[in-house]
């Protein structure tokens, strides 16, 4: 497994392995992997010939008072599991290589960032959508595989490439969960034993609401109710949103008659734990 740390040198690897006939599946990711990330490499690994994973903890996606400093960063780790899960290259850039001196270029998807994770964290997804088209530019993607945890930012990337003429294909990976139904995420770690206990809660709402909608329920508020009457169970765990929108606009839906999604964010008290879920009504990001 190659480790590249250069944008100029992520460039040379991809313009040799496309002039060989090989073509790129692009995992980008903050590091600190879990199954999850593994789980995504592999499905990159049967799109394409060449899996590269992007490890870089993007400081444009975090507000003042969010964790960038505290996020963990297990570089040596992160690549041996790289490497044992069959990664072909992994890029690991330093902020200077994404962000050198009087860098002053940023995308901005308007309309579809305003909800949901968008409301609560004001330039999140301007970050979000830059790192992304300066990853996909540099390793020169044929594909890229998302989580399905991060719905709103699979959403949003999927918007930016259609609207730039991107030629790059987006595979959505379905969540991988632990075995209580916690969605696996990097930020379990910070979770307190009491959190971690309760945190199962936000899947199991999920899932009540899947099956009412599944029974033939389409009225977002009496989900939406049913959802936050299982997290009220919690005394650790409090929703920040619960939402049903539409999967193209983004926008709150009254009655359930197209796609949607229904999609959760708590905060936990004693860690202040920032925790996502969702899942998908009537068809599939």
């Amino acid at each position: 497994m190659k480790i590249i740390r250069s944008c100029a040198e992520m460039r040379e690897y991809s313009l040799a392995a496309k002039g060989g006939g090989s073509s790129i599946g692009l995992v980008p990711t903050m590091g600190a992997l879990h199954e999850g990330h593994i789980s995504l490499l592999k499905t990159a690994e049967r799109y394409c010939d060449i899996a590269v994973m992007s490890i870089f903890v993007n400081p444009a996606q975090f507000g003042p008072r969010e964790d960038f400093e505290k996020y963990p960063r297990q570089l040596e780790r992160d690549c041996e599991l790289a490497k044992t899960a069959g990664c072909g290259c992994v890029f690991v850039p330093p902020v200077e290589e994404i962000y050198p001196k009087n860098y002053n270029t940023y995308v901005t998807v308007e309309n579809i960032t305003d909800t949901l994770c968008g409301a609560s964290r004001p330039g999140h997804f301007r970050g979000v959508a830059t790192v992304v088209l300066k990853l996909f530019n540099t390793v020169m993607t044929d594909t890229a595989v998302f989580g399905a945890k991060d719905a709103q930012q699979v959403i949003v990337i999927k918007r930016m490439v259609e609207d730039l003429n991107l030629p790059v294909r987006i595979i959505v990976s379905p969540t991988l969960r632990e075995s209580d139904g916690l969605a696996m995420s990097s930020r379990n770690a910070y979770l307190s034993p009491r959190e971690r206990a309760e945190a199962p809660l936000i899947y199991k709402s999920l899932a009540e609401a899947k099956k009412m909608y599944d029974d033939g329920l389409r009225d977002s508020r009496q989900i939406k109710n049913s959802v936050l009457s299982i997290l009220n169970n919690a005394s650790l765990i409090k929703p920040e949103y619960v939402e049903i929108v539409d999967t193209v606009r983004v926008k709150p839906l009254d009655e359930i008659d197209t796609t949607a999604l229904l999609a959760i964010a708590c905060r936990t008290a004693e860690t202040g734990t920032r925790l996502i879920d969702n899942v998908v009504l009537g068809g599939n990001l």
